[in-house]
């Protein structure tokens, strides 16, 4: 089988396509893959160390003011969806996938233009601009959350879950403790807010530290390189032990990582709660308000309405609330309870279903 994979901007849309194409190479050896991004954006630099034939357009989104550069947008729709036209041409795939962001609108377009059989994958409660454009043109969407099914035409939706989950639901746990010098007899709780940090979060963490620093828990905490030496120096000057507060500004590994830890307080992305809920690990979700539709906030709370997850607005979030919710999860027994539901949420299967959502569609 040969497949045309797109989507790019954030790890959240290539992520979940990496994870398929490794997957469908386990189960299909010959398959052979093209997959379209843009020369800016992160799939540029992601994509390729995964051994992925990658090819680039041109292509950016529409400003929501009236704006010069919208018609600018719209003469790179137009050229984006002739390259990728040729491309198609060239390669010929039997199916076609997008994931999300500004370059699956043209390619996706383009392929449902050349009588490509296409599927969208969408990995949010709340879908964005492009999937809800693309999804007249594709013959399926495939959604992570039930909930998003009601934003696409009726009868085109099935429920597959984010393929991400699939992988790290294999990732081989390591010993974190001995790994980042922990003391063995302690939970260990990471504290992430993505590649660039979220500062509320930070700010919270540095706030409740003097009070985290002698209670029940050690802390991995994964600030992002734009935070990393102040959350050092600040760390340096509460006097926190080395063996309690663990700082790294990112971690490769990642997947073997979250295998092993107690506990998660992060943002809401999609691919996160896809991961976090493979893993069955509890969390504490601060979803980020400045994204389309507050759809993280959508995505924590279904968390949140099985006990999965503490939600807490970003304007709500405060150290005080930080060191409460430590506390209930691991001083009140809800640890068990709260894995238990993420557990329950998980589709560790979610690349196969979509692996074979893809055939099926292919052979059409």
């Amino acid at each position: 089988m040969k497949v045309l994979v797109t989507g790019g901007g954030t790890g959240g849309h290539i992520y979940p396509a990496i994870a398929l194409i490794q997957a469908i190479r386990e189960q299909d050896p010959s398959a052979s893959f093209l997959y379209v991004g843009t020369e800016n954006g992160l799939e540029n630099t992601i994509v390729p160390k995964h051994d992925i034939p990658f090819k680039t357009i041109e292509i950016s989104g529409f400003k929501r003011k009236l704006s010069f550069e919208n018609v600018k947008t719209v003469q790179r729709f137009l050229k984006g969806t002739a390259d990728a036209k040729k491309m198609i041409r060239d390669f010929q795939p039997d199916v076609a996938l997008g994931t999300g962001g500004y370059v699956a609108g043209p390619v996706i377009y383009a392929a449902a233009k050349s009588g490509v059989p296409s599927i969208i994958h969408e990995q949010n409660s709340i879908p964005g601009l492009t999937n809800k454009f693309l999804s007249r043109y594709a013959k399926h969407v495939a959604v992570s959350f039930e909930e998003a099914k009601a934003y696409f035409p009726k009868g085109k939706s099935v429920f597959t879950g984010n393929p991400r989950a699939s992988e790290v639901v294999h990732a081989e746990k390591i010993n974190v403790k001995k790994e980042f010098g922990f003391q063995d007899h302690l939970p260990v709780v990471m504290i992430v807010g993505g590649s660039r940090g979220a500062k509320p979060i930070h700010d919270a963490f540095l706030e409740a530290l003097p009070q985290l620093s002698d209670k029940q828990c050690q802390y991995l905490y994964i600030t992002g390189s734009v935070h990393y030496d102040k959350v050092k120096e600040r760390i340096s000057e509460v006097g926190v032990p080395h063996d309690h507060v663990v700082v790294r500004p990112f971690i490769h590994n990642m997947p073997n990582v979250l295998a092993s830890i107690d506990a998660i307080v992060s943002r809401a992305g999609a691919t996160t709660l896809a991961e976090i809920t493979a893993l069955g690990i509890p969390s504490i979700l601060i979803p980020s308000p400045y994204v389309t539709k507050n759809h993280q906030e959508m995505n924590a709370r279904t968390l949140e309405k099985v006990g999965a997850a503490v939600v807490h607005k970003e304007s709500e979030w405060s150290g005080a609330k930080l060191q409460a919710d430590i506390e209930n999860i691991f001083q009140n027994g809800k640890e068990s309870e709260m894995k238990k539901a993420a557990h329950s949420m998980a589709v560790p299967d979610a690349a196969e279903r979509l692996y074979e959502l893809m055939k099926s569609t292919a052979l059409k």
